[in-house]
């Protein structure tokens, strides 16, 4: 899978809120981790937005459309690039129309993403989800590279897309950090395919039950506004997990390789001190489930998507006897979370 928050981990809100459920900060390297250094961190909210925003030129927008790209959707595509040195300018093509509701910004999207790197010679496959089995997530921002939000905005699924992504699409400090990572934009061009399944939820739908966990208060307003968590209690915590389903969705299981697009909010039993709220930053996270504490993972594996659930986690399926300094929890601190599970991948 093609993580994008891995690109700016160690940096940003989302970053710092990664570390506080991963076991390990150790991140898959992945396709386009390796191709695209840096490029995607702004869809994480973590960087500005480029510098040079320049929109594909007729020179350019010719260069790309003469790549051919062979291959039904759904399935690993094959490039045939023109002879001659790779095009330098940024362009977008559509090449598969694609059925529903096409993609705009805010949009996190399910899709198969196919590297090449665009040299001139070799012209070789940097690497593709489908070599790896699974599909990820690709959130759908004007920060982006002005190329590839172009191409994504307006996908549908069952579709697929093609950037071009140059050194005009690139703030100086974006070349130079790929340079230092093997990627010289002054020479080559990255060219990705993206073949997109389907958009995640925005948020789950459905009538809520109360999960029935003495200490525990849970406030379901519905629609798209976040639940309201109370964990102020003299209740003694469970000492095993606790798994309740509040509102169940109508996806498929999530699995315990998979990894999970969800909001959630986090306080410790007892306090009601909170540690971490996505809906407070406006956005969900992404989250592999064989990289967080064992009570996320044990926890929401086998939920359907589009649930809501309340997890009760005891220290030793969280972060044991050290606890989390960072996040302000002791050692012996049981935690709870409320998780709306929007997508698996």
């Amino acid at each position: 899978m093609i993580s994008y928050t891995a690109l700016t981990a160690g940096s940003g809100s989302l970053a710092r809120t990664r570390c506080l459920f991963e076991e390990s900060h150790m991140r898959r390297r992945t396709a386009l981790v390796a191709a695209l250094p840096l490029l995607l961190a702004a869809a994480c909210g973590t960087a500005q937005k480029s510098a040079s925003s320049a929109s594909p030129t007729s020179s350019g927008q010719a260069a790309a459309s003469a790549i051919k790209v062979t291959g039904e959707a759904g399935k690993k595509p094959t490039l045939t690039f023109p002879a001659g040195k790779p095009s330098l300018t940024s362009a977008s093509v559509k090449v598969i129309e694609g059925q529903g509701t096409p993609a705009k910004d805010g949009d996190v999207l399910t899709a198969n993403v196919t590297v090449y790197n665009w040299d001139g010679k070799e012209n070789k496959a940097a690497g593709s989800d489908y070599d790896q089995g699974r599909a990820e997530f690709v959130s759908v921002s004007p920060q982006l590279p002005k190329a590839l939000h172009e191409a994504l905005v307006g996908a549908k699924p069952g579709g697929r897309v093609m950037a071009v992504v140059a050194k005009d699409n690139l703030s100086p400090e974006q070349v130079e950090q790929a340079k230092q990572q093997g990627q010289d934009f002054d020479t080559t061009s990255q060219v990705l395919v993206i073949d997109v399944v389907s958009a995640a939820l925005k948020s789950v739908q459905g009538a809520a039950v109360d999960p029935g966990v003495d200490g525990v208060k849970l406030e379901n307003p519905g629609g798209d506004k976040a639940p309201t968590l109370t964990t102020k209690t003299t209740e003694k915590a469970p000492k095993k997990l606790v798994v309740k389903t509040v509102i169940k969705g109508g996806g498929p299981e999530v699995k315990a390789d998979q990894t999970v697009l969800a909001h959630y909010v986090g306080k410790i039993w007892g306090t009601d001190k909170q540690f971490d709220s996505s809906w407070e930053r406006g956005q969900p996270a992404t989250f592999a489930l064989n990289q967080v504490v064992k009570g996320w993972a044990q926890g929401l594996t086998g939920v359907p998507v589009g649930s809501r659930v309340l997890l009760t986690i005891p220290p030793d399926l969280g972060y044991g006897k050290e606890g989390n300094a960072q996040g302000g929890i002791k050692g012996t601190d049981t935690l709870v979370f409320v998780v709306d599970v929007l997508g698996a991948a």
